[in-house]
Formats: structure tokens, sequence, C-alpha cells
């Protein structure tokens, strides 16, 4: 769910993540759509939402284990980077051992684990998962199933009771069941809604055909249609026991006193015994040729085979051929900058008794694929033959073994680790796998390209672009129709979780970090983190191509950004990622660029990343093929359903001739020239203009010097400097638009509307504390009324977007096309709801609560520190904005929310989009 402020973003996995990226190959599947997009779409489409400052702290303390007498095994790792714990208990059954003809049995109990437990009902645990002000969620693959929670340390307590409960006998009432399905039935929509994802299940039957991991872990509709709430008991009486769970906990807190709580909570929960595990033994493959259509604006070819999995021998050879494989020094990846293919690389997804890996290239729409499905199959071929080059063997193990270091940098991300290490992958410490990729050898890997690269054995695929239609304009829907829902009631906690949770404190203020602006204008921010031997770098160039690009030269700003990539004019582009790769440092240049280095390697990491970002070379060469692929990849987004719906949600809430309208015009670009590229870079590039964070095992002074020595001398240029921002915009009226994509099976839908205010108006804060009773979270109005009560939809949420000038708001959501109209109608009821009488008292107290107490948990990720920084400099907002935002939610009145809503916020303005499968109703 959306946080719906400037500041208030939780440090969480969100829901798309969890219940979707990590079902089994979802994540594949979400990595081949963002294949599909030009590059610059992409960098926009992940961009991470910001997080908080952590201060400085120790690294975290070995390992804690014991084992209950019931068989419950847990491990404690204390991380003073924040006052933050997670949990995540691992129940060691997923997908594999559902019942035979109910694919999805695990899925389905894993989203009836929220529905409630013996001494503890569904809006009680709604309750406390607001009111503790972190993340909660949970994921199912093939042989596991994970729930996790992040929330203040001292809440451990709070957190084992719950998990407690819900192992110890859950409700899985048929009423329950029935409201459920629906929602669930809703992601299998969503997800069959994706080609890559059809095309990965199809993919998964072959190579695992009569095998448990023949179905994905998502289950399917007819499943579910006869799925009950009797088989689910079932399942769960069967598998959910202490003696088949790890319990991980990560934090700030002390080991020894968190397993006298374990014990307390779990102790006297029964073990049983637990049935024979089904075994994965796939037989032979025999190679074959699939085809998909696709509402991508590239097509894209692929040819996949088995791999093995995270429990095989040859895990870590497998995992260093992959990364040989996806090289950009390699022979794949050398087809993009000759200009044979829009991308190319190689995806592996392990899964713990086998894997899938996949060789991928795109091409442009409507060229025949044959020739570059020929380069890759001679690629492989070779190296199937000859071996892999040895130097990129190297490269691929101290970057993963570097990467090892850079995952401990959140206390989430330490609970994932460890648990990821010891219920998947069934090693006894994360550190055992390191000990494995250091073991392997080139001639381990050759041996294990010349068994896997083998064309009788490879699948096959061809995923091809086609036209789903133009946008369909109508009037606005004129309001919604009644929609009754039963009255809201205050939920009463149980007593251990009430004397927990029932004050409402000011969070301490969040120490500002150490600031320093250069004599060229460059502005640093420094945040000391001392969690593992790393750095981190963010920067960010404030410019905006809508404001900036000439006239007719539309796109000049991505070929820009995409060129960065082609090395220095010092170091070519393989020279440049050899040297990367010799201390084991990712990088990226560009608008907003960034580094990952080891704490001994930052100053050779800092100059590498200056000497890229303010000497790129732009070679001509280089320019005549991205040039091309920036036609060629537009000519197909231009029509995409995904490309044509964010335009309309544009067009829905701007003026015409809006700058956020402009498009390129792919025989223009086939236009422009080298020095066109030049001179774009000489404007739009400046110091004056950018900010550099640096965040982890650094001092400030050392971050000043080095930054100092390496981007100091950056020239500002001469002139006034360039309006980046978009002009303030009228208020949005109400209209309808559809957008057809025949590929899919679920209407996407946004009510959008411009707003009057920006992020610097103080009201944002209380539409902050309004939008968490309305959208944000498992507790809210919006998820209760569209999915619990109707089960209407998967997921939705609203969310208040700001910038310099301008503010938006909007709801959006998945839903069947005959349900897309009530669920509609219940959304807009819920926002007029919360215009026209105050929020109760209940639901004020659980939103503050929620947001106070979330404010700390944002100190407990290190990666996306510079995120937040960046966002706040990029909306002109001082450092401490998280402070002002705590004191405004510690006094917030239901006054104050009815009143910002009533100012702000227009039901009847809502513009409706929709994209997916029905027509105009």
């Amino acid at each position: 769910m959306t946080a719906g402020g400037v500041y208030a973003v939780r440090a969480t996995r969100s829901i798309q993540q969890i219940m979707t990226a990590r079902l089994a190959t979802t994540a594949l599947s979400l990595s081949l759509a963002l294949l599909a997009m030009p590059p610059s779409a992409m960098a926009a489409r992940v961009e991470a939402p910001p997080p908080a400052r952590p201060a400085a702290t120790e690294q975290a303390d070995a390992a804690v284990r014991a084992t209950l007498p019931n068989g419950l095994r847990v491990v404690v790792i204390r991380d003073r980077l924040a006052p933050v714990v997670t949990t995540e208990i691992n129940y060691l059954v997923g997908a594999s051992e559902a019942p035979k003809g109910f694919p999805g049995t695990a899925h389905a109990l894993e989203h009836m684990m929220f529905r409630g437990s013996a001494g503890l009902d569904k809006d009680q645990l709604a309750a406390i998962g607001a009111r503790l002000g972190g993340s909660y969620n949970a994921d199912t693959t093939e042989n596991v199933t994970q729930y996790f929670y992040t929330a203040p340390a001292e809440d451990l307590g709070v957190m084992l009771r719950i998990e407690a409960l819900r192992m110890r006998g859950l409700a899985l009432s048929e009423a329950d069941w029935e409201k459920e399905r629906g929602a669930i039935e809703q992601e299998v929509a969503r997800d069959l809604s994706s080609p890559s994802y059809q095309y990965l299940s199809r993919l998964q039957s072959i190579l695992f055909a009569g095998t448990p991991y023949e179905h994905d872990a998502l289950g399917t509709r007819p499943s579910f249609d006869k799925t009950d709430a009797a088989l689910l008991r079932g399942f769960y009486d069967r598998w959910y026991a202490p003696n088949n769970a790890i319990l991980v906990i990560a934090g700030n807190i002390d080991p020894d006193r968190a397993i006298d709580q374990v014990r307390a909570a779990f102790g006297d929960i029964p073990r049983r015994d637990l049935p024979a595990r089904t075994p994965v033994t796939p037989g032979p493959v025999k190679a074959q040729t699939l085809r998909f259509p696709t509402d991508y604006p590239v097509g894209l070819t692929t040819v996949a085979w088995r791999m093995p999995g995270l429990t095989s021998k040859d895990y870590a050879a497998a995992q260093i051929l992959a990364d040989v494989l996806s090289s950009q020094r390699g022979a794949l990846y050398a087809l993009v900058p000759a200009g044979k293919a829009l991308f190319a690389g190689f995806e592996f997804a392990p899964k713990p008794d086998a894997g899938i890996g996949i060789a991928v290239a795109a091409f442009p729409k409507g060229q025949d694929p044959a020739p570059l499905l020929a380069e890759i199959n001679a690629i492989l071929g070779a190296i199937r033959r000859n071996g892999v080059p040895a130097d990129l063997v190297e490269a691929a193990r101290r970057k993963e073994l570097a990467q090892l270091g850079f995952s401990a940098n959140s206390i989430s991300g330490l609970a994932e680790n460890w648990s990821q290490a010891l219920a998947v992958m069934g090693l006894n410490a994360p550190d055992e796998l390191g000990t494995a990729l250091k073991s392997v050898t080139v001639a381990d890997v050759d041996r294990l390209a010349r068994q896997i690269l083998d064309p009788a054995q490879a699948i096959t695929a061809q995923l091809t672009p086609e036209d789903s239609g133009k946008p369909v304009a109508g009037k606005g829907f004129g309001g919604s129709e009644s929609f009754a829902t039963p009255p809201d009631h205050p939920v009463a906690l149980p007593d251990w979780a009430r004397t927990a949770l029932s004050t409402l404190t000011l969070p301490p203020p969040v120490g500002l970090p150490s600031v320093f602006t250069y004599p060229n204008g460059l502005q640093l921010i420094v945040q000391p983190a001392r969690v593992s031997h790393t750095i981190s770098v963010y920067g960010q160039v404030r410019q905006n191509a809508d404001m900036q690009e000439p006239k007719g030269q539309e796109g000049i700003a991505s070929i820009t950004e995409d060129l960065f990539s082609y090395g220095t004019r010092s170091l070519d582009r393989l020279a440049f990622q050899k040297a990367l790769d010799d201390i084991a440092a990712t990088e990226s240049a560009g608008p907003g660029f960034s580094l990952s280095v080891l704490t001994p390697d930052f100053e050779q990491g800092m100059r590498l990343l200056a000497d890229n970002e303010l000497h790129p070379a732009f070679p001509d060469q280089a320019f005549q093929v991205v040039r091309m692929q920036a036609a060629q990849s537009y000519a197909g987004l231009l029509q995409t359903p995904d490309y044509l719906f964010g335009r309309a949600i544009k067009a829905a809430v701007s003026p015409p001739g809006d700058p956020t309208l402009r498009q390129p015009d792919p025989r223009r670009i086939m236009g422009l020239s080298l020095s066109d590229v030049r001179a774009f870079y000489a404007s739009a590039y400046r110091p004056d203009l950018t900010t550099i964070v640096v965040a982890g095992d650094i001092t400030p002074d050392r971050a000043r010097d080095v930054v100092g020595r390496t981007f100091g001398a950056w020239p500002r240029p001469a002139g006034p400097t360039p309006t980046v921002d978009l002009p303030p915009r009228p208020d949005s009226r109400a209209a309808r638009t559809e957008v057809p994509d025949h590929t899919s099976v679920q209407d996407s839908a946004i009510l959008a509307e411009s707003l009057g205010l920006t992020a610097s108006h103080p009201d944002h804060f209380a539409l902050s504390v309004g939008n968490e009773i309305l959208g944000d979270g498992f507790s809210s109005r919006l998820y209760r009324d569209l999915r619990v009560r109707t089960g209407y939809v998967y997921s939705v949420s609203s969310n208040f977007s700001w910038s310099r000038h301008r503010g938006g708001y909007s709801i959006s959501f998945g839903a069947d096309p005959d349900k897309v109209g009530r669920a509609r109608d219940a959304a807009i009821h819920d926002v007029v709801a919360l215009q026209a009488q105050p929020v109760s008292d209940d639901e004020l107290t659980l939103a503050k609560a929620s947001l106070l107490r979330g404010l700390p948990l944002q100190r407990a990720s290190l990666d996306s520190i510079a995120a937040e920084d960046l966002h706040l400099v990029n909306l002109g907002l001082p450092l401490d904005t998280p402070d002002t935002a705590a004191r405004a939610y510690y006094t917030m009145t239901a006054a104050d929310v009815q009143k910002a809503f009533r100012t702000w916020v227009r039901p009847t303005d809502l513009a409706e989009i929709v994209k997916g499968p029905a027509s105009i109703r």
C-alpha cells in the first residue's frame, strides 16, 4: 500500500513484491516485463520509495540459537542499526505439498492466516498491525511459506504472541474463506494478465512436468472454486507445527531475553508427526518452441533450460555461470552495443530442488526474431564447447561475495537472508554460501555449462507484440451508486496488545546528517552507519526532460542517459566495466547515479563514478546504435496498453498542452545528432543542480575529502539556472477513458485528479493521516470495503503525490471487468464518508499510532538511505521534515482531517481510467 505522505514511507516489502514477486517465478516475470521497456522507462518504473535516515551504529552480532522441546528452531541476530526488530517465521511447506488437483492450497492458507485465530480475530489482527506502525505480510513459494513483521523493538512480545496464536489454532471459517476466495481469484486474474507470467507458467510446466513444481505457488481459479475451509484445515493441521518451522529474529534486541519470550509464547504448542514430503525428480526435457502474444513495446526471444536448485551442490557454480552469462562484458550483452538486440542477458530463477535459466533478448516490434535467436544459440553453443572466460568467473565470484556484505544493510534484509539460508537452502548460516562460492572453479562452471546448455533440452519462446487498439474516451461517471456498509465499530484489543500499544508518544528526533556545499554548488549529504564494511552512494541531478528537451528533440534525454554505459573518455565500455569488476563495485551514471562499493575501495569507486558522470565518452558508433534502438523501442512503446494507460492518466489530470504530454516521435529521433546529445548534456548536467548522498561505513570528513577530489572540479556552467520544475496546473475534471488490453483478463483502474496544494503546504500532514485511515494498509477503509467485505479486488490503495508546484490524488485497484463499477462506487463512497463526518477516535488514534510508530522504523534500512534525502531535496523541503511530521501527527484532530479532505479532495472530479479487456460500460 502507498504511504500517502512525503516522508511517511515504510521500509517494507510491498504487497506486490511479497504476494506476487516471490511466488516462484514471478520475480523473473517482473524482470522480463522490465526488460521489454526502454532503459529510461525501466528506471522510472523501478524507482524506490524514499526511506528515512539511520544513525551511526555497530555491526550485527553473532547469531544466538535455540531449539525448543517442541522442535521450534529459533535464531536471533542482534543488529543495533535502529530500535527496530523483524520476525520471520518460516514454515517448511509450500506449494509442493498441495493436495492433488488443488494447486495453490499453500497460497490460500497463507491468505487465511490473516483472517484470525483463537484469541485474535481478523479485525484485532489488522488493528494491531496498523498500530505497530511497521510492516507485516507473507509469501508462498514451492517449499516454504514465510510470515514477517517489522516493528519497534519494544513490541517484539506482541509480534511473537501473534505468530504463536496463529500456530496454535487458526480460525479457518467457511464464511471467511468465501470472502478471501474472491480476493485471491482477483490475484490470479491479475497475474494471468501478464504475458510473461503466462510464458513462465508454461515453461515451468514443461521443465518440471510430473513433479510438484509443475504448477507454481499461485494456484488457479478452478482449484480455488472447489477449495473449502475443510481442505485448508487439513493442510494446516498436517504442516503448521512448531517442529516444521524456523523463527528468525533480527534487530536491536537482547538475544537471551528474546529467546525467553519465544519460549513463553510458543513453548506449550505441541509438536506433530509430519507427513512424508513429495520428492522433486524431473524427467528428461525435449526441445520445443513456444509462442505468446504480448502487450509489450518490443518482442522477446528466449532460450531456457533447467538448472540446479538452491539446495544442490552445484548451486554456487550455477550462480556464477548465470553471472558470467549476464555480464556486461559477456558475449550475450555484446549483442546490444553491436545493434543486434535492444536488450540481452541471462536470468536465473532457482527454486530449492531445481531452477530455471533463461537467455533473453529483445527485438523491435515487427522484426523477424530468427536472426537474433540464431545469434543467441551461436553464443551459447560456443560457451558450451569452449568454456567460460576465466576472468569473468573471478569477477562474478568477487561480486557475489561483495553482495553478501551489502545484503546485511537492513534489519529486515538480515532476517530475510538468514531465513533464506536456513529454511530455503538448508544451510546453517548465510556465510556457508560464501564458502561455497569461494570454492567454485572455472572447471566447475565449464562442466555445468556443458551439462545445462544442451540445445536438445532447450525450450525456445517468442513473445511477440500485438496491438490492442487506441484508448476510448467517455463522459465521467457522474457520481456513485449507494453502497451500504456495516457501521464502523471500535476494535477492542486483547489485554496483552492493549497494554503494549495503548500509548501515543513522539518518536525521538531524527539526527540530521552532515551537509556540505562545494564552491561549484554541488551539495553533499553524509550518513555514517557502520552495519557492514560497505558504502552506498546516490546522486541526483535535478532535471526534467519535459521542461528541458528542446522542441522537436523529445527523446534526447533518454538517449543521453543510455550513452553513459559506453564508458568514459579514458576507458572504453569494456575497460570501464572491468575496472568496476576488479573492485566488485556496482555503478550507474546519468541524471540519477549510484555506486555500491566495499569500504577499502571507496576512493577508487568514486574516481570511476566521477569519470563516468563528468567525462562520458559519447562515442559516435554507440550513438548511432542507441539512437536506432531508442527509435525502435519508442515505436513499439507508444502503442502499448501500459503506455497509453499512463498517458491517459496524465491527460485526465493535466490541461491540454501540458509539458507532461510531450512524447517522442520515432522519426524525429532518427534525425537527432551527436552534437544534440552533447548540447543537452552541457545544459542539463550541472553541479549546482546536483546532490550526492554517501551512506555507510564512512566518516563525514573522509566523504567530504573524497567527493571534493572527484567531483569538486566539475565546472558550473555560465548563464541562468534552467527551469526544471513543472508549472502549477488547474483543477482537473471528471472524465472516463478505457484503454483496451487484449492480453489482460483483469482490469486495472485508476481514479485520479489534480490538487491545488504542494508538499510545502501544512495541510498535507492532515491528508496523510486521513489517507492512513482511508487507503493505506490492511486496516484501511478501502481495503476493508473493497476486499475484505466484498472480494471485489485483490489490492487497493490511495495515494497523494507531491512536487514543488503540483499535487495529485489517486485511488488504484485491479478487478474483474464486471466488478470495476462496484469497486469504483465503493471507493468514492468511502472518500465522501471521510468528508461527511469526522473520523472516529479509534480510527484517528490507530492512524496516528501507525504513522508515529512507523517513523523510527525508517532508520532500519541502509541501502535506501539516500532516497529520502534526495526526495526531500527534490521537493525543496528541509531534511528534518520527519520531525515536523511527527509533531503534526501527534497533535492532529479529527476535525483537521475532515477539513483537509473537504478542502482539497473533490470526489465528483475524479477521472476514471481503466485498462483491460472490457469495452466501455
